[in-house]
């Protein structure tokens, strides 16, 4: 399942959804594929909760263990779309779950909510030093609806902590003549370098994806004289 739209390591969040489930449905086991298939007809049936907590959330939590490590977020990205999970529900999840429940949140966003109203599970993310978390974070829904200001920190706080930046999506049209950015990032590797420490190799790439391109000279004749 390669993400070819995004050009991001991680094609759960902008994967259409038909071609999710085609691939876990195609890379399950039998009763994984039918747990599955359960799961998602309770969510859509908005069936009773267990307590305080609705089913398609328990199964949320079940998505691990029926469905392997690999194909655990997908499913749970799934699931969320089944329930019609809206902002306050993805909040909930987000704030309550684990850190793989958080991140299939983060990945669920583009899928579910067509404007910025889930920013601040977003801006959550950015504050931790989870890597995991933080490459969810810097997805499709950052790279649609995050200011210019929480982007351009987003990008530095990736390569701060090691984040590759092919996991930030649409990098090259948002970096693209952001010299804002390209102060930041020569400031960045100017501290790195005075501590003797090194600097990303990520940081050129962006750095470069920063540089303004002069459109060539417009010439009005084979001989190359300008018009």
């Amino acid at each position: 399942m390669t993400d070819r739209s995004t050009g991001t390591d991680n094609p759960v969040a902008d994967t259409p959804l038909d071609d999710l489930r085609a691939h876990l449905d195609a890379a399950l086991t039998d009763a994984a594929r039918v747990w599955l298939t359960r799961a998602l007809d309770e969510a859509a049936a908005h069936l009773g909760s267990h307590g305080p907590i609705s089913v398609w959330e328990l199964r949320l939590a079940e998505a691990g263990r029926h469905c392997g490590s690999a194909h655990a977020e997908a499913a749970r990205v799934l699931i969320l779309h089944a329930a019609r999970a809206g902002t306050d529900a993805l909040t909930r999840v987000y704030r309550q779950g684990t850190a793989d429940e958080r991140r299939a949140v983060l990945n669920a966003l583009p899928h579910l909510v067509p404007g910025p109203g889930a920013l601040p599970l977003v801006e959550d993310a950015l504050r931790t030093n989870d890597t995991r978390l933080l490459a969810a974070a810097v997805g499709p829904y950052a790279a649609r609806h995050l200011d210019a200001h929480a982007w351009r920190h987003a990008v530095l706080k990736c390569l701060f902590t090691g984040v590759s930046v092919d996991e930030v999506a649409d990098l090259a049209r948002r970096a693209r003549g952001d010299t804002e950015l390209a102060r930041m990032l020569g400031g960045f590797a100017a501290e790195r370098t005075a501590a003797g420490r090194a600097v990303p190799d990520g940081l050129y790439r962006v750095l470069a994806l920063t540089e303004v391109t002069a459109p060539p000279h417009a010439t009005d004749d084979a001989h190359g004289k300008e018009s």
